[in-house]
C-alpha cells in the first residue's frame, strides 16, 4: 500500500490467499521495494511476519529485514532487487530478521510491477518457510494418496455429483474416471435399499454426520453382474474461506471379506443345526416321533417346510424301478409358511409319484438333489391338477429331496422347501440335507425295527393270553389287558380264570419281568403251565411251587403270581401269592378290603415254601386282581396308587365292564407307561 495510507490503525493480521486455495491457511506478507532496495509498500501481512510497523520500515532500506550478510557477499535485500528485475520473477528461501532480534526462515517471491511515473517497483510475498514446507507436505500427500491409495476415494458437490475421484474407485466401479464426473452418485453406486445409501449421503451433505464404516451392498453400470460390499465411511468437506460444499468419502471393497464371513458363519449354523439335529432325532424308538423331529430340526433353522415319508415296498427286498410309480406313506410335515402350504403339507397320508417324477430323479441319482417349483416339476411330480397348483401357490420357491437310506435300503424320503424370501439351496445345503437324511434314517430304520419286533412280541403276547375265560354262574368276569405304548416295550402281564372240579373257579393274575418277545415268551409258558396244574387239581401253593420251578428251569428270573381259587357253595376263597400286587375285595356295602394271602418271594428265586391263606367272602362281593401297571408309577408310593385303586373300587355299581373301562381311564396315564391287567369277578354263593 502507499506509504502515506499505511499508518498504524490496522490490527496486524496475515493476509490470506486467494478463497479456496490450499495456501488460505498459511499468513502471506505482502511489500514493495523501489530499485534502490527501499521499503515502498508494508502490507499488515508484512507487519505480522517482520513485527514492524509501517512508519518504522518505510523508506528505509530493506536491508534492515535480513540479518547481516558474511563478510564480502551482497545484501539479501539486493539479492531480491536485482533477481526480480533481470529474471523478471524469483522464488527463494532466505534468513529474515525478526524485529525482537530472532531470525527465521522465510520464503520470497518478487518480480516487478512498472508504475505510473515509468519507475518500477519490486513487489515481494513472503511466507514463514516452515508454513510453506507444511503446505508442501500436504499438497504431496494429497496429490500421493490420489494417485497410489488402493482404496476409493471421492469428492462429491453438495448435489451429490462428482467432482473428483481417485483411480482404484474407478477400477472399483469399472468406470472411468471422467465418466463419473458431474453425474449423480446414484447414478454409479446402485443399491437396493430402499434409498436408505442414498439418505446416509445427504445426512452427511445437510447435517455434517460423518459416518463410519458402513456396509452397504450395491452393483455399479460398470459391473453389473457382480454384487459388491463395500465398507463406506463419509464426511463433510469443509466451507471454510468460500470453499465447495460438499461429501468426501472412502471406500473398500469388502466382497470377499464378508463372503468368507458370511460363509463361515454358515458353515457355523449347519454345524449347530447338525449338533441339534443329533440331540432331536431318535430320542424314542417310535417311527412317528422320530419323523417328526426331522421336521422340528429343520423347520424353520434349514427351512420354510418339510415332510418325511416312508416307502411303501411289496417286500423288504424290492428295488427301485424307474419306471413304475412310487407310492410312500407321509408320516409328519410342516411348515411356517402361509396357506395354502399347511394343506399343501399336511393334506395327504399316501403319495403316489409318476414315472419322471423329482422324487424318480433323486433316488436314481441316490443322493440328494434340489429342483426348482416351477411348472415342469409341478406336472411331472403331482399326480392330480389340484395338488399341482397347490404346489404352485404354497410359497416355495425350490425344494430339496434327499433319501432316507439305512443299511443299504432306501426306507423312503425326506422333502425340504424354501420360500424366494430365503436364499436357494448351496451344494454346502445338499451336504447338510444328506447328513440329516442319513441321521433320521438309521434312527427311522431303528425304530420300524423296533416297531416290528413290538409288534411280534404283542402279537405272541394276544396269541398267548386267552381267548375265552371259563364260564360260571356264579361268577361274572370284567377283564382287560392293555400293552405299555409304543415308547415302552410289551411286557409279560397274563391273566386266566379256570374251571376247577366241583364248580370252583380259580382266579389268576401274573407278572414276568423285562419286556419284549422274551417276556411274552415266559408269560405264555407260565400261564399254560398254571391251567395244567389247576385242571389236575393241584392246591393253591402247590401249584405255585411248581410253577416256581418251571421258572427255574426256564432261566425266568423273576415273576409275579396271584392266585385264588373260590368254592361258590361254600363262599370261600384260597389264596396265594408269590410277589404280587395284593387281592382287594369289595364288599356289597361299598368297604374295600385287602386280602394279602400268604405273601412270599416271587417266582424263579426259590429256596422258599409257598403257603396259602382262606377268607370267608360275601355273597355280592366284587373281587379285583390286576398287576403292578394299574397301581406304580415313576416318583409315586405305590400306596398312592392302591389307594386310588380302593376309591375306584369303593365306587363300583352295575356292569363290570363299564366299572373296568372307569378304572382305567382314571388311573392309566396317557400314553401308558407299563402293561397292565386288570380283572373284575362278581361272585354269588351257591343256593
Amino acid at each position: 500500500m502507499p506509504a502515506d495510507q499505511t499508518g498504524g490503525a490496522q490490527a496486524p493480521g496475515p493476509i490470506r490467499s486467494e478463497p479456496g486455495s490450499l495456501l488460505e491457511h498459511v499468513p502471506v506478507a505482502v511489500f514493495g521495494l523501489d530499485e534502490d532496495g527501499r521499503v515502498r509498500f508494508w502490507g499488515p501481512g508484512a507487519q505480522h511476519l517482520f513485527g514492524h510497523e509501517a512508519a518504522a520500515v518505510l523508506s528505509r532500506p530493506a536491508a534492515d529485514l535480513f540479518p547481516e550478510p558474511p563478510e564480502g557477499a551482497p545484501s539479501p535485500a539486493a539479492r531480491l532487487t536485482e533477481r526480480a528485475l533481470t529474471l523478471g520473477y524469483w522464488r527463494v528461501r532466505l534468513p529474515a530478521l525478526h524485529r525482537d532480534g530472532s531470525v527465521f526462515d522465510c520464503g520470497f517471491r518478487v518480480f516487478p510491477v512498472a508504475g505510473t511515473a515509468g519507475d518500477s517497483v519490486i513487489m515481494g510475498l513472503a511466507s514463514r518457510g516452515d508454513e510453506l514446507d507444511r503446505v508442501k507436505t500436504n499438497l504431496a500427500f494429497l496429490d500421493a494418496l490420489f494417485e497410489t491409495c488402493p482404496i476409493g476415494l471421492v469428492m462429491l458437490d453438495e448435489d451429490l455429483r462428482y467432482v473428483h475421484l481417485n483411480q482404484a474407485l474407478a477400477d472399483m466401479d469399472g468406470l472411468p474416471v471422467a465418466d463419473h464426473l458431474g453425474r449423480a452418485a446414484a447414478e454409479i453406486m446402485l443399491t437396493s435399499d430402499g434409498g436408505e445409501f442414498q439418505g446416509m449421503l445427504r445426512a452427511v451433505a445437510d447435517e455434517g454426520r460423518p459416518l463410519v464404516g458402513a456396509l452397504v451392498g450395491m452393483r455399479t453400470p460398470g459391473r453389473p453382474d457382480r454384487d459388491q460390499v463395500r465398507s463406506v465411511s463419509l464426511f463433510p468437506l469443509s466451507r471454510a474461506g468460500g470453499t465447495r460444499p460438499g461429501v468426501g468419502g472412502l471406500l473398500v471393497d469388502v466382497t470377499d471379506r464378508e463372503r468368507a464371513l458370511l460363509e463361515a458363519t454358515q458353515a457355523r449354523q449347519r454345524l449347530a443345526l447338525l449338533d441339534r439335529a443329533a440331540a432331536r432325532i431318535g430320542t424314542t424308538l417310535d417311527v412317528g416321533t422320530t419323523a417328526r423331529e426331522l421336521v422340528g430340526a429343520a423347520v424353520p433353522d434349514f427351512c420354510d417346510g418339510c415332510v418325511v415319508e416312508l416307502v411303501e415296498w411289496m417286500y423288504p427286498s424290492e428295488a427301485f424301478d424307474p419306471g413304475l410309480p412310487l407310492i410312500t406313506r407321509r408320516i409328519a410335515s410342516g411348515t411356517v409358511l402361509p396357506p395354502p402350504a399347511p394343506e399343501l403339507v399336511a393334506g395327504l397320508d399316501r403319495v403316489t409319484y409318476p414315472p419322471g417324477s423329482g422324487i424318480h430323479r433323486m433316488l436314481a441319482a441316490g443322493r440328494p438333489i434340489c429342483v426348482p417349483v416351477d411348472e415342469e416339476f409341478a406336472t411331472r411330480t403331482v399326480a392330480h391338477q389340484d395338488r399341482a397348483r397347490l404346489l404352485l401357490d404354497s410359497g416355495l420357491a425350490v425344494i430339496l429331496i434327499a433319501p432316507l437310506v439305512a443299511r443299504g435300503t432306501v426306507q423312503g424320503i425326506t422333502m425340504f422347501g424354501r420360500s424366494a424370501a430365503r436364499p436357494a439351496f448351496t451344494e454346502q445345503d445338499l451336504s447338510l440335507a444328506g447328513e440329516l437324511a442319513s441321521r433320521a434314517a438309521l434312527c427311522l430304520d431303528n425304530a420300524r425295527l423296533y416297531s416290528r419286533v413290538q409288534d411280534i412280541a404283542l402279537t405272541l403276547q394276544r396269541a398267548l393270553l386267552p381267548s375265552a375265560l371259563a364260564r360260571s354262574e356264579y361268577v361274572s368276569i370284567a377283564h382287560r389287558y392293555l400293552p405299555g405304548s409304543r415308547v415302552t416295550e410289551v411286557g409279560g402281564d397274563w391273566y386266566d380264570v379256570i374251571d376247577l372240579p366241583g364248580g370252583r373257579i380259580a382266579l389268576v393274575v401274573g407278572d414276568v419281568m423285562g419286556h419284549g418277545v422274551p417276556a411274552a415268551a415266559s408269560m405264555g409258558r407260565l400261564r399254560i403251565t398254571a391251567k395244567a396244574l389247576a385242571r389236575h387239581g393241584a392246591e393253591p401253593e402247590g401249584l405255585l411251587a411248581e410253577l416256581d420251578a418251571c421258572a427255574q428251569e426256564s432261566g425266568i428270573e423273576l415273576a409275579t403270581c396271584l392266585y385264588v381259587v373260590y368254592d361258590p357253595h361254600t363262599g370261600g376263597a384260597r389264596i396265594a401269592n408269590a410277589g404280587h400286587p395284593p387281592l382287594l375285595v369289595r364288599h356289597p356295602d361299598g368297604t374295600v378290603e385287602t386280602l394279602g394271602g400268604a405273601l412270599a418271594v416271587p417266582l424263579g428265586v426259590g429256596g422258599v415254601p409257598f403257603r396259602s391263606a382262606q377268607a370267608r367272602l360275601p355273597d355280592g362281593a366284587v373281587l379285583a386282581l390286576y398287576t403292578d401297571g394299574l397301581v406304580e408309577a415313576r416318583g409315586q408310593d405305590i400306596e398312592t396308587g392302591l389307594d386310588a385303586l380302593r376309591a375306584q373300587l369303593a365306587g363300583v355299581e352295575g356292569p363290570l365292564e363299564e366299572a373296568a373301562d372307569r378304572i382305567l381311564a382314571a388311573l392309566l396315564p396317557d400314553p401308558a407307561t407299563d402293561d397292565t391287567v386288570l380283572v373284575l369277578a362278581r361272585i354269588r354263593h351257591a343256593r
